[in-house]
């Protein structure tokens, strides 16, 4: 007779749930695990950040003693996290909402909601969770190949990007246009891309950092 195996059942996401109140916290879990989602309960901010878990999204309760969720939410951003947070409250007042949606609260979710709500604007969330990782993968990535550039590379990169002709980053530069010609070359080989559109859309969001030799500003022209 042929073995049988338990089914394995694939997470959903992992959500942490920040709320002081005990029941509201055993509700959501209960009801996010039946969904299929892996869940952690905090019953306060300052444990959250004690514990300082890795997770795909946040559920957090806007009034909490001590620290509160626009306050945890803050110091979650300052530390450069992207993790997406739905606020959950029965009492906020409407410039704690209004700051949570300016400091990019995915939704605010008033007490009493309803399961399928829940679970609707979790389901939101979680794919702007899965749009920032790729985000993040692809800049780790890009970031790498920035690293093949030299100095003089990367300066010319970062004209390139802007608009510059290689006659106006000769002067930005110091070089002959000939000179600018052949390190375009060598970050478009280096970043491995066919087209500056192509170079233009992967540094999309990078910073490039520099330091121009010439504080010349000039009027992005067509490309030669």
């Amino acid at each position: 007779m042929q073995k049988q195996f338990p089914e394995v059942r694939t997470s959903l996401g992992h959500v942490a749930v920040v709320d002081d109140d005990a029941s509201v916290r055993r509700s959501l879990s209960n009801l996010l695990e039946q969904a299929g989602y892996r869940v952690d309960c905090f019953d306060s901010a300052q444990t959250y950040l004690d514990k300082n878990p890795v997770v795909d999204v946040m559920l957090l309760d806007m009034r909490m003693p001590k620290l509160s969720g626009v306050n945890l939410q803050e110091k979650i951003k300052n530390n450069n996290s992207y993790t997406p947070i739905v606020f959950i409250s029965g009492d906020s007042r409407p410039d704690e909402i209004i700051k949570a949606m300016k400091q990019g609260a995915i939704d605010f979710l008033l007490k009493p909601f309803t399961a399928q709500t829940v679970l609707e604007v979790l389901a939101k969330a979680m794919q702007t969770s899965v749009q920032n990782s790729s985000l993040r993968a692809k800049n780790e990535r890009v970031s790498e190949m920035l690293k093949r550039l030299t100095p003089r590379e990367l300066e010319v990169c970062h004209w390139m990007v802007r608009g510059y002709s290689n006659q106006q980053i000769s002067v930005l530069d110091g070089a002959a246009a000939s000179t600018i010609k052949l390190h375009r070359a060598r970050v478009m080989e280096k970043i491995e891309v066919q087209s500056l559109p192509e170079l233009i859309d992967l540094l999309s969001g990078l910073e490039i950092n520099i330091q121009p030799r010439s504080l010349l500003s000039l009027t992005p022209l067509a490309q030669d």
